[in-house]
């Protein structure tokens, strides 16, 4: 393209962007606790993968650990969204802390499956990324026969001692790379079990298929979302993949007039959101294009999702008004 001329003329918004129900959930777990009990609350991990809100909780007094020694007695003890091991739930409850558990419950689905398959002598292929605290806490649900696999070429590695084989797929996933993998998967045990419903989440599902309109549309694509977050690095990724060029930021500082000064005069800028992020950041990346040239703001159609998660017992649960008005 040619040098800019002018400013950017649009900057098109996708459709499912930002939060979604398990990490809208999850952060609510930890304020109520925090309104219920008072500081200090101990997170094992960060709740969420996004630098903004995990700052702004520990302003209001959680403290976030990795290790349970880092926990003192009797303290209040929140579980992040990726779930944990069967290992770390029984630490806990041998050291009598107040557990929330704000794993997703589409995560929990996943180590019920596993749970579940196991007794019934099936051992697993675990599509995922090797040290993602999702997958960790899903093959921790088994001591043994379950086998990571990251890429096609790990699928020639795995060597299952019996001849029931389940899969299963951390839920962040980009959905064609998962594809691909499974279909590895399938080939070389063509008898493999698969869930009924794919693992993947719908909220990592609708952000993808979003991007898939979005990124032709657009001269460039703006993912907000934290480096630790899987599902905003894929969002990324599959917008560079269909050929827009794709930059992610953890914030509006993040933005660099460089990446537009090429692009034709109007051009169009897409701005989506992982599901980690809240939408004050990307009104914030909207106001920084706004300061960088951009005339005008449009939202692409889409999926509209009205997914609500129960909060755990002893928290309370939100109304539906209240939930709508998170939303807004």
């Amino acid at each position: 393209m040619s040098a800019a001329t002018g400013p950017i003329g649009e900057v098109v918004l996708a459709e499912p962007r930002g939060f979604c129900a398990g990490v809208d959930r999850a952060i609510e777990i930890v304020e109520r606790a925090l309104k219920r009990f008072g500081a200090p609350i101990y997170v094992r991990h960060e709740i969420v993968h996004n630098t903004y809100v995990v700052n702004d909780l520990k302003a209001k007094g959680a403290i976030f650990i990795e290790d349970l020694d880092e926990v003192p007695a009797g303290a209040t003890l929140v579980f992040s969204a990726h779930g944990v091991s069967k290992a770390v739930r029984s630490e806990a409850a041998q050291r009598g802390f107040q557990v929330f558990d704000a794993t997703c419950p589409l995560v929990t689905k996943v180590h019920v499956e596993v749970a579940k398959l196991a007794k019934e002598g099936y051992e697993f292929v675990m599509i995922g990324h090797k040290g993602h605290p999702e997958v960790e806490g899903t093959m921790g649900q088994l001591s043994k026969g379950i086998y990571l696999v990251e890429e096609v070429a790990d699928v020639a590695r795995v060597a299952p001692r019996g001849d029931k084989l389940a899969v299963v797929t951390q839920t962040t996933l980009s959905v064609d790379d998962a594809a691909e993998i499974l279909a590895a998967v399938k080939a070389r045990f063509p008898r493999v079990r698969e869930p009924k419903k794919q693992d993947i989440c719908y909220a990592t599902q609708n952000r993808q298929d979003a991007v898939k309109v979005l990124a032709p549309a657009v001269d460039v694509v703006v993912v907000v979302g934290s480096p630790t977050s899987s599902n905003s690095n894929r969002l990324r990724e599959l917008a560079g993949r269909l050929g827009t060029p794709a930059y992610m930021v953890d914030s509006a500082d993040d933005l660099q007039s460089a990446w537009f000064e090429r692009l034709d005069r109007g051009a169009r800028v897409g701005l989506t959101a992982g599901a980690s992020a809240p939408d004050i950041l990307v009104q914030q990346v909207i106001a920084r294009l706004r300061e960088l040239g951009a005339v005008s703001v449009r939202h692409m159609s889409g999926v509209s999702e009205d997914v609500h998660f129960p909060l755990p017992r002893g928290l309370g649960d939100r109304s539906m008004s209240e939930v709508a008005a998170s939303r807004s």
